[in-house]
């Protein structure tokens, strides 16, 4: 286990590979754990970083450090301590809002940014999410699939506050502002099934700058890493490579593997 102290607490992360580097960023269940997989398959061209946010995992559990300003604060402070100049970010769910607000904050810090399944404000969540118990909500939109069993144990570290605070949060804010400030290539990835973020509509869109493109990931709910990981891996690997983000499509061979 590797762990920095930031703010005088514990912050645990995990580093894997050589290359240009990426941050995957957890979301609301769980912990770094689950990027494992993703990890291990672009290790070869990538230095990769997963971290346990303020909350979660084996990292602090202070109420005073949950807001998204204190987890922006996070990955800067961990950013300098390794000595990392620049990483694409990979965030899932609140992880995709804390890596969307620190693209704002920070965007000389920022390659390129993936969301997945990320709200954009208090009205995108379903309101079964703030009214659901931890383990009902890993019943709810994980289920029995590959990976499951060390999701649940990682969940079981979390402290409930910070789900808490999150929604709070975003139930007094709205990032399609954030959206619209990013320098950095960004892609949004929704899950087609996901029951618990409504993504927001094409139309929505209609003036956003060009670095800025929405993909749906044919049959995958909350966790699509999990669903269906060979896709998910090649999503990735076409989005860290490509130039072109509208470019981006689930390949037809993906989709047949679905049906």
């Amino acid at each position: 286990m590797s762990a920095l102290v930031i703010n005088d607490d514990i912050v645990h992360y995990e580093v894997l590979g050589r290359g240009p580097g990426i941050l995957f960023i957890h979301g609301w269940l769980g912990s770094w754990r689950y990027w494992v997989p993703i990890m291990q398959a672009i290790s070869t061209k990538y230095r990769t970083y997963a971290i346990d946010l303020w909350g979660f995992g084996d990292s602090g559990k202070k109420p005073a450090n949950y807001s998204i300003d204190s987890q922006v604060e996070l990955i800067m402070k961990f950013m300098d301590h390794l000595g990392v100049a620049k990483l694409a970010f990979v965030g899932h769910g609140w992880g995709g809002a804390v890596a969307l607000r620190f693209a704002t904050q920070h965007p000389e810090l920022v390659a390129r940014l993936m969301t997945i399944n990320m709200p954009l404000n208090g009205a995108s969540i379903k309101p079964r999410f703030a009214t659901s118990n931890v383990s009902a909500l890993l019943d709810w939109l994980v289920g029995k699939v590959p990976g499951s069993d060390e999701l649940f144990s990682e969940t079981n570290k979390l402290d409930p506050v910070v789900i808490q605070t999150s929604l709070e949060y975003m139930n007094q804010t709205d990032l399609t502002a954030d959206l619209n400030q990013t320098n950095a290539p960004t892609l949004l990835v929704h899950g087609e099934k996901d029951e618990a973020i409504v993504p927001p509509s094409e139309e929505g869109f209609n003036g956003f700058k060009p670095n800025l493109h929405q993909i749906m990931f044919e049959g995958g709910r909350h966790f699509p890493m999990l669903d269906d990981p060979p896709k998910f891996h090649r999503l990735l690997a076409d989005f860290l490579e490509t130039k072109d983000l509208t470019a981006l499509e689930l390949k037809d061979e993906w989709k047949r593997r679905m049906r």
